[in-house]
């Protein structure tokens, strides 16, 4: 057969882009994997699932980065990795566990599994890889009712496993008597202090009858840590707007002064606290700060520079600025530009991949999938990767990323 000179160009360059494609293919640089968790994988047993996605350097791009595990538990609803990347922790609230995986090259291997007595709500490592922090409520009587406050438990780690826990009193915060619900937790990255974010479901509790109380909505806990004893610091709790569903801390902690910022689902708006000697808090004079509709989760850039937040109901990401002086975030990162910030449907998680801190990704919920985007490291600003939303497991629920390999040494540039 004879081809027309056309023909032969068109051949040569089809081949041309196929072997380029080949060469990209395999030069391909993992800087960091992403682990999701589902609520409702396909696993035996209805255990939830874990994804595993490598994270590409050059785009941020995930594809699959080993074979999806069993979390090991019904319902996972919270993970937290070491600061060695050597251990995954997953939370479980229909099994009330907490499921320990070692890593290794990215892929997951279940060690054991802790029962706990309540149903746990989120977990966190202190940055010493001395303690798993687990906060929990108790079995809910109705959908409106629970029999009493949640409280906070304390497992000692050595060398990643999990020890004999502690469980301090429950929560209590407005008035005699006030059911305290934990939402949230946060270890700060100097060890010193455990700062947890709860809700009066005697006095908050939208649509049902049983409200009792006229005390203040939200609240935050301040507990100082010395050799591994909890102290609530002096005026603790603090207000925290109506039902504060998810926090986060400097991750640098340097230079002073430090700052934590803890979203209120109920008011739409980001409660920002200034953190004072001996672990106490001080509200940001100029707060709260505006969000969208229901922002349900929140992180610090390793920077320390940039906040990010998902808002649930309206399905997006917006982006602030932090004002390293006073900490107060500003919305002219984000808000105008929050339409090109859109998620998948219902993001109820994010992370940004430690290793360039050039990556953030969302969980959402009833998406079923990941949602990725690029980092501006100068202003902070997100632009939608190209092949997103990443498809997952059913119903994700927490996302976490850590770095590949050598990426674990590098630091991330101011």
């Amino acid at each position: 057969m004879k081809f027309s000179k056309l023909s032969q160009l068109l051949l040569v360059s089809s081949i041309g882009l196929l072997v380029a494609t080949l060469l990209i293919a395999c030069n391909v640089s993992t800087v960091d994997y992403v682990y999701v968790a589902s609520s409702a994988g396909s696993g035996s047993a209805g255990n939830g699932q874990i994804d595993i996605f490598a994270v590409d350097a050059a785009s941020g791009a995930l594809r699959t980065g080993g074979a999806t595990v069993s979390s090991g538990g019904v319902n996972p609803v919270s993970m937290a990795v070491d600061s060695a990347y050597a251990n995954l922790y997953v939370a479980h609230a229909g099994s009330r566990s907490i499921v320990h995986f070692a890593i290794g090259s990215g892929g997951l291997t279940q060690k054991e599994s802790v029962t706990m007595s309540n149903t746990p709500v989120a977990i966190a490592v202190n940055a010493a890889n001395t303690y798993l922090y687990a906060i929990s409520l108790v079995k809910q009587t109705s959908a409106c009712t629970l029999t009493a406050s949640g409280s906070l438990t304390v497992y000692p780690l050595t060398a990643g496993v999990i020890g004999t826990p502690t469980t301090l009193p429950a929560f209590s915060a407005g008035n005699a008597g006030d059911v305290i619900v934990p939402t949230a937790i946060n270890v700060l990255v100097d060890n010193s202090a455990v700062i947890v974010t709860a809700y009066d479901q005697s006095s908050y509790n939208p649509g049902c009858t049983n409200m009792t109380s006229n005390a203040n909505g939200g609240w935050i806990f301040s507990f100082t840590v010395h050799n591994g004893t909890l102290t609530a610091a002096a005026g603790s709790p603090w207000q925290a707007g109506l039902k504060p569903v998810a926090i986060t801390s400097d991750p640098t902690m340097q230079p002073s002064p430090h700052f934590i910022y803890v979203t209120d689902y109920a008011s739409n708006s980001i409660v920002g606290y200034t953190i004072l000697s001996g672990d106490a808090l001080r509200f940001m004079t100029n707060g709260p700060f505006k969000t969208g509709n229901e922002p349900s989760s929140i992180i610090i850039d390793p920077r320390g520079k940039f906040l990010y937040l998902t808002d649930a109901l309206d399905s997006t990401v917006l982006a602030y600025g932090i004002d390293l002086a006073t900490g107060s975030p500003s919305a002219t990162v984000g808000i105008s530009g929050s339409l090109n910030n859109a998620t998948d449907t219902d993001p109820v998680a994010i992370t940004v991949e430690p290793a360039l801190g050039r990556y953030v990704y969302t969980a959402n919920y009833l998406g079923n999938s990941v949602s990725g985007f690029r980092l501006d490291p100068t202003s902070g600003a997100l632009t939608a990767n190209q092949a997103s939303p990443y498809p997952t497991d059913s119903k994700p629920t927490a996302i976490i990323s850590i770095p590949n390999g050598n990426h674990a040494t590098q630091s991330v540039g101011p």
